[in-house]
């Protein structure tokens, strides 16, 4: 009897079985109620994330219209195709540049800034065009890179730089009328008579193709030049309201200043003279027998500033669209980072004798090294997808040269070109572009945590 009641208690000393309950995590949350709160986020994860990424993998193996199979040939077209091979080339362009270039100018604003009064405005109006969408920022800067200098800001600031330190030529698209005048076309823009000139007889260089209402200065009557040396006239051959004799001074005829005139002997330029508010210049007696020459600086075209958008220069300006709407984002994350920067740090190094540099070489940038590889990171994924810049930006005739990886995606399968299949390849590509720079970022962020 003893023995059956222990063995049912399970002896003297045994403790007693606990009930069975349902298993839980580490947390204490029974796993179906982990789950069940899991569920919306991974349906819409799988959604949006893994369906498209495995779909984007099926249809890269198979032709434009999704018929027929082609294995790797998308793959292999991606990198034979000239216009996707320069899409290639820039995008490691934008990757290796944009990125730096943004990350530095940030650095430089968040340091310069921390010590000044209106730093905060600054700050302000350097994040502000953040608040900008690409779209946008786009259509601005199509219209900041216009070629004509009345119309696109980068070129009206480069023609007035360029015309203060340069003479720009007087009356732009003159020429000589061919029908009365000997002065004929002798290279690079100039015009020389074929008779020479004599002292005491003017020599007559009318001229044709000014608008009269656009004649520089105060334009006075033209009228024919008196004296007994080598002496003449430029002027132009048109009367308004008709009538005249072609290449004669008439009455009403304006004379053109500020033209130079050359006297030219076996090649050589032997004098020089300019002419005056009524068109009569005079030269030196050196000049008689001489055949006279206007230069082409008399007739060249204005300086209408730099084709930013040509061939050349297409990217490199779209980059700088790019980094006028980013270097607030890079100003405003280091400039966190700074803040919390141990400013004993710095106040050691500069009673030990370094100057301002040294303390910005040595201390402070190591110690925003997180802060900036972060900045760096974060902005070269960024890049990688760049596409509505370079669509708004980049004129057509250009577009190829400043093309993308991600534009040509887009042009290759939504663009006119219906082809799903390369347009995945592409798509696939990007994507393992990109992995390799989270990876890094993945790792370095449980570096820290392990800090």
């Amino acid at each position: 009897m003893s023995s059956d009641v222990a063995k049912s208690t399970g002896g003297a000393g045994a403790l007693p079985t606990p009930p069975a309950h349902p298993r839980k995590s580490v947390t204490g949350t029974r796993l179906w109620v982990a789950v069940l709160f899991l569920l919306p986020a991974l349906v819409l994860l799988g959604a949006l994330v893994v369906y498209p990424i495995g779909y984007s993998v099926w249809r890269s193996l198979y032709d434009a219209g999704g018929s027929g199979f082609v294995g790797l040939d998308n793959y292999v077209d991606v990198f034979t195709d000239d216009s996707t091979l320069t899409a290639v080339r820039n995008t490691a362009i934008w990757v290796a540049v944009a990125p730096a270039v943004v990350t530095v100018l940030g650095l430089i604003f968040a340091v310069l800034t921390e010590r000044v009064r209106w730093g905060t405005a600054f700050k302000l109006i350097v994040f502000m065009p953040m608040a900008i969408s690409m779209l946008a920022a786009g259509i601005i800067f199509r219209l900041v890179y216009q070629a004509d200098p009345d119309q696109g800001v980068a070129n009206a600031i480069v023609t007035s730089v360029h015309d203060t330190f340069a003479d720009s030529s007087v009356y732009p698209g003159a020429r000589p009328n061919a029908q009365v005048s000997d002065l004929k076309a002798s290279g690079g823009g100039s015009y020389t008579t074929t008779g020479t000139v004599e002292a005491g007889t003017p020599a007559l260089l009318p001229l044709v193709g000014i608008a009269p209402n656009r004649l520089p200065g105060s334009a006075e009557d033209a009228r024919t030049a008196t004296g007994d040396g080598v002496t003449g006239t430029v002027w132009l051959d048109f009367k308004p309201g008709g009538g005249g004799e072609k290449g004669q001074v008439d009455a009403g005829e304006k004379g053109l200043e500020g033209v130079k005139v050359e006297a030219v002997k076996d090649g050589e330029v032997v004098a020089s003279a300019t002419s005056g508010a009524d068109g009569t210049f005079t030269l030196p007696e050196e000049a008689d027998g001489a055949q006279l020459r206007l230069p082409g600086s008399n007739f060249a075209a204005p300086y209408n500033g730099i084709d930013w958008l040509g061939p050349t220069l297409v990217t490199p300006s779209i980059i700088g669209a790019y980094v006028w709407m980013w270097a607030g984002f890079a100003m405003v994350l280091i400039g966190a980072g700074l803040a919390g920067v141990d400013r004993n740090l710095l106040e050691a190094a500069r009673v030990d004798g370094a100057n301002e540099w040294q303390v910005f070489r040595r201390v402070t940038v190591p110690m925003l090294m997180p802060v900036l590889v972060v900045v760096l990171i974060t902005l070269m994924i960024n890049v990688m997808k760049i596409f509505d810049l370079v669509y708004i930006i980049a004129p057509q005739p250009t577009q190829d040269e400043a093309n993308v990886l991600a534009l040509q995606l887009f042009l290759s399968s939504f663009g006119g070109g219906g082809n799903y299949g390369l347009g995945s390849a592409i798509g696939i590509i990007l994507l393992l572009l990109v992995v390799p720079v989270m990876i890094v970022n993945i790792r370095r962020l449980r570096k820290e945590r392990e800090r």
